[in-house]
């Protein structure tokens, strides 16, 4: 009989079930996909905390995050990378952001015009596709399955964690929970080694994250689009945006890009117990980032 049984199979399950393992239990993955099939296979997956609130919770979560993906880049962990990130601010601040302590050292410079400072910080980047499969070996055990009802798995396991993303909203009647659509455009790398960030561009948000051979532009974060139908002329505005911010881009070829629903849940994520289930779910835009941290926090409250 398996221990716990973790309900999804995205970054946010898998990085629970490893801290379950390593902590004894006999752990059982239930996935409705397959993790290269989830929305977290779409993400940027660059460590920042991008729109959550500052809470003690999410710092912590954020920090041990940070700290473990140092650890996994320097032994080498497949779809591991560190980049320098240059963040550009569009309004004068005097001061670091309530998130800077959880990245070591950051540093907040001056900018040129439309710009009025940059953070400078070392992030950690995961090559999803390549992690998210790096993760289901060390899981080992996955069970495509597709609940109904956390009843299911209440029935066959002790403790059950839930961390189904989206259908959370069904699953526990949270009305919090809603997608928000996100859209990247994957092209061949021309040899930039540096991620840069325009969050405040008023025209769109704005990111361009190098991967080992290719780089991630975006995006969108539309809290009023659940559809993830394909829109070439955002794709093309994405382009326009990444290039404009970084010009290297430019004749870049375009291999392909992607729209995914974030799992967003309004008053930010919600990790707790409830009788014998551990929620873990509503990280919206931050699964990567806050990953680990949350999956520490899971594994004392299922545990303990």
């Amino acid at each position: 009989m398996t221990d716990v049984i973790v309900v999804g199979g995205g970054v946010i399950g898998l990085t629970a079930a490893v801290r379950l393992q390593e902590r004894g239990a006999k752990v059982t993955v239930w996935a409705a996909d397959e993790p290269a099939e989830t929305v977290s296979s779409l993400a940027a997956a660059v460590w920042y905390p991008t729109r959550t609130d500052a809470d003690p919770r999410v710092l912590r979560w954020a920090a041990e995050t940070y700290a473990e993906f140092r650890r996994q880049i320097e032994e080498g962990v497949p779809g591991t990378l560190l980049r320098r990130t240059r963040m550009l601010l569009r309004h004068p601040n005097a001061e670091l952001p309530w998130w800077a302590p959880a990245a070591g050292h950051v540093e907040l410079r001056g900018a040129q015009h439309p710009y009025t400072n940059a953070l400078i910080f070392e992030a950690p980047l995961a090559e999803m596709p390549v992690y998210l499969g790096w993760l289901r070996q060390k899981v080992g055990n996955i069970e495509r399955r597709r609940v109904a009802s956390l009843d299911e798995a209440t029935a066959e396991a002790p403790i059950v964690v839930n961390a189904t993303g989206l259908a959370a909203g069904r699953l526990c009647g949270d009305a919090k929970v809603h997608p928000v659509r996100g859209h990247v455009v994957i092209a061949q790398n021309p040899g930039l080694d540096e991620s840069v960030r325009d969050e405040e561009n008023p025209a769109g948000v704005t990111y361009v994250h190098p991967r080992s051979t290719d780089v991630v532009l975006g995006g969108s974060f539309d809290d009023a689009r659940g559809d993830t139908d394909p829109d070439p002329a955002e794709a093309a505005a994405i382009v326009a945006r990444a290039t404009a911010l970084v010009p290297q881009l430019t004749g870049a070829r375009v291999l392909r890009d992607y729209i995914g629903l974030r799992p967003v849940r309004t008053g930010g994520a919600r990790v707790e117990r409830e009788g014998n289930i551990v929620h873990a779910y509503g990280h919206g835009g931050a699964g990567m980032t806050l990953s680990w941290g949350c999956a520490d926090e899971v594994a004392r409250l299922a545990m303990n």
